[in-house]
């Protein structure tokens, strides 16, 4: 483990987005993925996409100020950096919903902008990697992971969170590379037990052209506390989720539309100060 220490920079809008951005284009090959996809079907979407927009102005007669102070904004988010901030908190969880509306398994939600791959292997019983001292209440995760049949399933549990503050590994200054990042792979049972600690809720990045949209339209910024997982074993689609916790004042109107009732854990307090919680995965088998 790694000692806390005070920082002495400040995590910034700029920055974060610049590493999303830079994270984004090195984990995914989005074209590659649609490269194949018929013309009549961009033609589609685009126009579409563009009649709801020309719609928009003409319905609320947008004035050129308007349109003008739009453009400026749009060159902003990407000068700063947070297309993925903005794609992430105010879409995805749209484009997640109908992807994985047929599935008979667990529910999931959005990715988020602060995934990283190949985090650190800590078994299938182990505690994530962290500083020593980390602040929050510790937390002790089992579960199991199955097949919609009930079949026990031999994957892996990939989790990330924030920290107390509210600041990812890689996506701030002074944090370790892999602080509260870790891969917990399963034996044949799919029986899993992680150690962490239970994160806070925190304010997207508002110091930047989300911020401004924010502050213009009168929202908040906050999300509740959650940990972020991915879910997967071989033949099985691959899970995405968030898992929140009980009474939070921003789990009925979270800024990235993503929580779910099923996604809702049930800490239960213990004698030493900690926390347990039982939750489980059902994972869909790939289609044929």
């Amino acid at each position: 483990m790694t000692t806390m220490e005070s920082p002495t920079d400040v995590a910034s809008a700029a920055a974060s987005g610049a590493s999303a951005t830079e994270r984004f284009r090195a984990d995914k090959s989005p074209f590659d993925a649609v490269k194949d996809t018929p013309k009549e079907r961009v033609d589609l979407l685009a126009r579409e996409v563009l009649s709801a927009v020309h719609d928009t102005i003409r319905r609320h007669r947008v004035s050129y100020d308007e349109y003008n102070a739009l453009k400026a904004w749009l060159i902003n988010v990407g000068a700063d950096g947070e297309w993925p901030l903005f794609l992430d908190v105010w879409v995805e969880h749209v484009v997640e919903d109908v992807a994985t509306d047929h599935r008979e398994g667990n529910k999931g939600t959005i990715e988020g902008p602060y995934y990283v791959p190949d985090s650190p292997e800590c078994g299938a019983r182990g505690t994530i990697p962290m500083r020593d001292g980390e602040q929050g209440t510790p937390l002790v995760w089992e579960g199991v992971i199955t097949s919609t049949d009930g079949t026990p399933l031999q994957g892996k549990v990939e989790l990330w969170h924030a920290d107390a503050d509210g600041f990812y590994s890689q996506f701030a200054p002074n944090l370790p590379e892999w602080n509260l990042r870790g891969t917990f792979s399963t034996g044949p049972d799919g029986t899993f037990e992680i150690t962490t600690i239970r994160p806070a809720p925190y304010q997207i990045p508002t110091d930047g052209s989300c911020g401004k949209l924010i502050a213009a339209a009168g929202w908040h910024a906050w999300r509740p506390a959650h940990l972020h997982v991915k879910v997967s074993a071989p033949g099985h689609e691959l899970l995405t989720a968030q898992l929140y916790f009980p009474g939070d004042p921003h789990n009925d109107d979270d800024i990235a539309g993503a929580v779910k009732s099923e996604l809702i854990l049930d800490p239960q307090s213990q004698a030493d100060g900690s926390e347990r919680v039982a939750y489980s995965f059902v994972l869909d088998p790939v289609k044929a």
